[in-house]
Parts: structure tokens; C-alpha cells; sequence
């Protein structure tokens, strides 16, 4: 059981690692594409980190209980593991409901700001940036901006197959923009850190409670040495 427990802390702990790969990647696949502004960098990915560092810490605790047989640790780690896989299944439960109405919710609050050209300063800037980041046009469509398109929503290449032609109004002439709305790319920037976030919350809990089922079992052996000898044999 000492064995198969520090091998388990040595696979927590590879858990923990690659959930900071997954977080750095993420992030830098968000970072590249210019979503970083819309996928809740400040609180999504960095709740990933801590989750990734938190884990290999309580791994590596757990590990080094076992080895030394220090029932302390292994106290500390039953402990940590409780108060984790409960949290996580607090957490995970609500999340995965959440998840769901995330997309309707974007939508309600995103029609707000539409006409653009007539929305609050700072969200005619956020939307020029986003468009510029994202080579897209308006949040639903470029009719959002109505008869004002910015220089933000204009193709950089006539060539890019992601443009359109267009006519203004009141005038004959045409512009060429991007011809993608910026919505439904800001909802996969999203979803993307949900996703990433509910995978990483059930693995921990699974995990988590695992834990507990070994951790416990290692204590009450070490408490009763000689019960365990006699079951062992």
C-alpha cells in the first residue's frame, strides 16, 4: 500500500504539472488569436494555476508522508483531500448547470450595447480592439455599427476570404470588411476556459476522493501495525 500510495502522489502530482501545461497553453492559444480580453484571463486561468500548484503541493506532502511514514503528513493530506473533493464537487455540480445558459447569457447582455456606434465610450473601444485582435465586424453583424463602420472592422488584405463588400446608406460607396460577427468568437474564447475548467475540477475530485480511500486506509494501518500484519497474512 506504501508503494501504490506514493505512486498515486507521483500521478497527482503529473496531474498537477499538466494542468499548468494545459493553462499555459491555453493561454497562449487564447494570447495568439487576441481573445485574452474576452476569456476571463484574470479569473479563469489564473484559478487553473493555482488549482495546478495547489495539486502538486498536497502530491508531493502526500509522497513524502508515505515515504517517511509520518502519519502528520498523511493526517494534513487525508484532510487537504476532504476539504478538496468536496469543493470540487460543490463547485463542479453548479458549473457544469452554468456552463450551459453561458452562451444565452453573453447573448442577453452583448444586445444591450447594440447600436455600437451609439454605445458608452470604453465599449465602443473594446469593440474596436476586439475587432482589430479577432478580424471581426460588430458583435452579431456589422449592421450593429449601423451607418458608422470604423476603421477597426476594414480588411488589412482584399484577398482574405474572411471579407465582404459592403454599401453605406446614404452613399455608392463600398468597403471591404471582415465578414465574421465577433460574437460567437468571443463564446468560443469562453467556453474554451469553462471547458478546460470543468475537466480539471471532476479530475481532481475523482482523484481527490481516491485519495481519501488510500490515505485513510495507510493511517488506520499504521495506527494498528499488527491488524494490518495479521490481515496481510
Amino acid at each position: 500500500l506504501k508503494r501504490v500510495f506514493i505512486v498515486f502522489n507521483i500521478f497527482f502530482a503529473v496531474v498537477g504539472a499538466v494542468i499548468l501545461g494545459l493553462t499555459l497553453l491555453s493561454q497562449v492559444v487564447i494570447s495568439s488569436h487576441g481573445g485574452d480580453q474576452v476569456a476571463g484571463r484574470t479569473a479563469g486561468l489564473i484559478i487553473l494555476y493555482i488549482m495546478g500548484s495547489v495539486t502538486m503541493v498536497i502530491a508531493i506532502l502526500g509522497a513524502y508522508g508515505a515515504h517517511k511514514e509520518n502519519r502528520v503528513c498523511l493526517i494534513v493530506f487525508l484532510v487537504c483531500m476532504v476539504i478538496g473533493s468536496l469543493i470540487t464537487l460543490r463547485t463542479g455540480i453548479p458549473a457544469v448547470i452554468a456552463r450551459s445558459q453561458i452562451e444565452g447569457l453573453l447573448r442577453e447582455k452583448f444586445s444591450e450595447l447594440v447600436p455600437l456606434d451609439k454605445a458608452p465610450s470604453d465599449v465602443r473601444v473594446m469593440a474596436d480592439e476586439l475587432q482589430k485582435e479577432l478580424h471581426c465586424c460588430g458583435l452579431f453583424s456589422y449592421k450593429d455599427w449601423e451607418g458608422e463602420i470604423p476603421d477597426s472592422c476594414l480588411c488589412r488584405d482584399d484577398t482574405e476570404s474572411e471579407c465582404q463588400q459592403i454599401s453605406y446608406r446614404m452613399t455608392l460607396m463600398s468597403e471591404s470588411i471582415y465578414s465574421k460577427p465577433c460574437f460567437p468568437i468571443i463564446v468560443y474564447f469562453v467556453l474554451l476556459v469553462a471547458d478546460i475548467m470543468l475537466a480539471v475540477i471532476f479530475s481532481l475530485a475523482v482523484l481527490a476522493i481516491l485519495g481519501v480511500t488510500l490515505s485513510s486506509i495507510m493511517i488506520h494501518q499504521m495506527r494498528y501495525p499488527a491488524r494490518a500484519h495479521e490481515t496481510r497474512h
